[in-house]
C-alpha cells in the first residue's frame, strides 16, 4: 500500500513582467524597476529550478516538515520579487507629549535627543540598504528587501520602549503606524 505522505511535491511561481530572475545554484537574483534583491536559499529539503520566467520549488515528500519549508520559501521569493518591482514602505510616527525630543539621521544610525527629558541620546541602528527620511513627525522606511525596512522600523520603535512608568500616561516615542501589505 502506498504511504500518502512520501509522494513529492511542487509549486510553480511565474515572474512576473518588468522583473527578471536568474539562479546561480542556490543564489537566487531578481532585478526589477525598483533595484535587485538576492538571497541565498540553501536548504537540502527544496530544490529550486528557475526555466522559461517561472520558478519551480519542490520537495521530496509532503510532510509536514516538508511542507513548512517549501511555503516559507514561497513567502520569502514573493516578497523578494515584490520588493524588486515595487519596493517595501513603512512609516513611523513621533510622538512627543511631555518632552520635545529631536530626531536626527546620523550616518547609519538615527539619534534620539531628550527623549522623556534623559540627558544621554538613543541610538537606534540603520540596516545596510534600507532609505530613511524624516519629515517633521513622519519617518519613513523604504528598502527593498522587507527584512532590512522592518528590522530598522522595529529598531526605531525599540529604541523609545518606555520602562518603569505607565504606558497610558507616558505615551512619547517613535511607533509603527503603517506597514507595506504583502501580495
Amino acid at each position: 500500500m502506498e504511504n500518502k505522505k512520501d509522494k513529492k511535491v511542487s509549486i510553480k511561481i511565474s515572474i512576473p513582467e518588468g522583473v527578471t530572475g536568474t539562479l546561480d545554484e542556490t543564489i537566487l537574483t531578481f532585478k526589477g524597476s525598483n533595484g535587485e534583491t538576492t538571497r541565498d536559499f540553501l536548504n537540502p529539503l527544496v530544490s529550486i529550478k528557475l526555466t522559461n520566467g517561472e520558478i519551480e520549488l519542490s520537495t521530496k515528500s509532503s510532510k509536514r516538515k516538508f511542507a513548512r519549508v517549501l511555503y516559507t520559501t514561497v513567502a520569502h521569493i514573493n516578497n523578494m520579487i515584490q520588493g524588486a518591482k515595487e519596493g517595501f514602505t513603512y512609516e513611523l510616527k513621533i510622538c512627543s507629549g511631555h518632552f520635545p525630543m529631536t530626531v536626527k539621521k546620523e550616518g547609519n544610525e538615527v539619534v534620539i535627543s531628550n527623549f522623556l527629558g534623559e540627558k544621554i541620546p538613543r541610538r537606534s541602528k540603520i540596516i545596510e540598504g534600507v532609505d530613511l527620511e524624516i519629515k517633521g513627525d513622519a519617518i519613513t522606511v523604504k528598502s527593498q528587501s522587507i527584512e532590512n525596512a522592518g528590522q530598522t522600523a522595529a529598531n526605531l520603535e525599540h529604541a523609545t520602549f518606555i520602562k518603569k512608568r505607565d504606558r497610558r500616561v507616558f505615551q512619547d516615542g517613535c511607533y509603527i503606524i503603517s506597514k507595506p501589505q504583502q501580495k
